[in-house]
């Protein structure tokens, strides 16, 4: 069986669904392959479940801060399945959401594995994809024009074997039955921050093993600093300069040993479970690239600014393309392919007005150049900071730690970049977000007239900062 359209993707994550649904607008008839669940990783192993569980993770913190409010919370206690139960309906709520979508836009879901083929008797080019069905004879979907949207899967460590249960991926952890005593993290990165600041909530001991010389090499290093700082005063261990040696692993029960070189010195961890949190790998094995003249680097497809790869009738987004992997940038990268595809000459993303956030506590966010990254570009720069605890709001609230940096050319004044660590960084990040695609000032932030308490006058102050004329510091 063949069926035409005018687009389909392959994969129905994120930036996948986006995708469809902005070519349904336009009138493309429009097809998705997914072999697991409409949502992709973002929905069902990622950003959504784990912020759930981040949620109940701040909550709990709170109910145990509560007699600071004047609150009388006794015998406070946490219950780890509630959890759990909470996030999965969080999840299938918003599942339900995106198959309606789908529904709503005329949008055909081809649930099964699907391959790239190459030219054949469907299509004098390649792109007709292959849908491999459980149960089902396979189905030919020929597209005029087709977007690699397949995502990514967590990576891991060479000579290491996860095995699901002492040994876990973020995939694995998210469907924990129980908090283990203790958790060893690989990797000081988003993910295993987010993990290590959840689970010392959660009461479990945390180690996090980093083999860079910080955690958050991709932040920048004040604040990278400051998480650090803000991490250990909860309770973990951050051990830096470390090489794992993978191949010598041991596992016990409910316990595993860990070695690692620390300053070419042997040194032994133990916990009761090891979390890798290393990474993301692109799913691009096994959906037929062989068949086209793609081409990849580093196990990433090559596209030009507007998602093409070599073969022009063909686009790929999100992950699976590399650079900053994140579910807005996917979903982004989806609309300008589209847009590409029907002519619409859609202006391509400048990395350097993409928001990053990590939900940590503090949360952390930034946009823009780091203050190492300016230098190395020759900006002559200045920088001003501002910190929460000279906020009103943030005295309110309770939340105090963390600062704003802002960093500017300091002979035009332009705006490159902006890094919040403290209370509502996530939220916050958008203004600058704006004042960057906008290519404002730091003066047009300082004036720009900010809502008194509120914790976004921090981004006015630390404007003002940056030319010596902060108002309270």
């Amino acid at each position: 069986m063949a069926e035409d359209y005018d687009l389909v993707i392959l994969g129905g994550g994120t930036g996948g669904y986006v995708a469809a649904i902005r070519a349904a607008q336009e009138g493309l008839k429009t097809a998705i392959v997914e072999r697991d669940k409409m949502g992709g990783t973002c929905l069902h192993k990622g950003c959504i479940p784990s912020k759930s569980l981040l949620r109940s993770a701040e909550v709990l913190r709170l109910t145990k801060e509560a007699s600071e409010y004047g609150v009388t919370a006794e015998g406070v206690s946490f219950d780890f399945s509630a959890a759990q139960a909470r996030k999965q309906k969080v999840v299938e709520q918003l599942h339900k959401g995106v198959q309606a979508l789908m529904k709503r836009g005329k949008i055909d879901i081809y649930q099964g594995t699907g391959r790239i083929l190459g030219p054949s008797i469907f299509s004098p080019t390649s792109g007709t994809i292959s849908v491999e069905r459980e149960g089902e004879e396979n189905v030919m979907l020929i597209g005029k024009n087709v977007i690699i949207a397949t995502g990514s899967s967590a990576r891991t460590l060479p000579d290491l074997t996860i095995d699901g249960a002492q040994i876990l991926t973020s995939d694995h952890a998210l469907k924990l039955e129980y908090l283990p005593a203790s958790m060893i993290i690989v990797g000081g990165g988003v993910i295993g921050v987010e993990w290590a600041s959840m689970l010392i909530d959660f009461g479990v001991k945390v180690t996090i093993l980093e083999y860079g010389e910080r955690i958050l090499p991709t932040e920048d290093r004040d604040i990278a600093r400051e998480a650090a700082k803000q991490l250990e005063a909860r309770g973990v261990t951050i051990i830096t300069n470390v090489d794992i040696q993978a191949d010598q692993v041991i596992k016990e029960e409910n316990k595993v040993l860990l070695t690692g070189l620390v300053n070419n010195e042997s040194v032994q961890f133990e916990a009761e479970k090891l979390l890798v949190c290393v990474g993301r790998a692109a799913n691009t094995k096994d959906i037929g690239l062989k068949n086209t003249d793609i081409e990849s680097e580093n196990g990433f497809i090559k596209v030009n600014e507007f998602g093409q790869t070599k073969e022009s009738h063909i686009y790929a987004i999100g992950d699976v393309i590399g650079g900053l992997q994140l579910a807005h940038v996917a979903s982004h990268e989806g609309i300008i392919a589209v847009e590409h595809i029907l002519g619409h000459q859609p202006l391509p993303i400048n990395p350097d007005t993409i928001p990053s956030c990590i939900y940590s506590y503090p949360e952390i966010a930034s946009v823009g150049l780091t203050e190492d990254a300016s230098k190395e570009k020759g900006h002559d720069i200045k920088v001003g900071t501002f910190p929460f605890q000279a906020i009103g709001k943030a005295l309110v609230q309770g939340e105090t730690n963390g600062f704003v940096k802002l960093i500017a050319d300091k002979e035009t004044d332009d705006l490159l970049g902006v890094h919040i660590i403290g209370p509502h960084a996530t939220e916050l990040i958008s203004e600058a977000a704006i004042a960057k695609v906008l290519d404002a000032a730091s003066w047009e932030v300082a004036q720009t007239i900010h809502p008194h308490p509120t914790l976004s006058e921090g981004l006015s102050e630390a404007a003002l900062a940056a030319n010596g004329k902060a108002i309270h510091a």
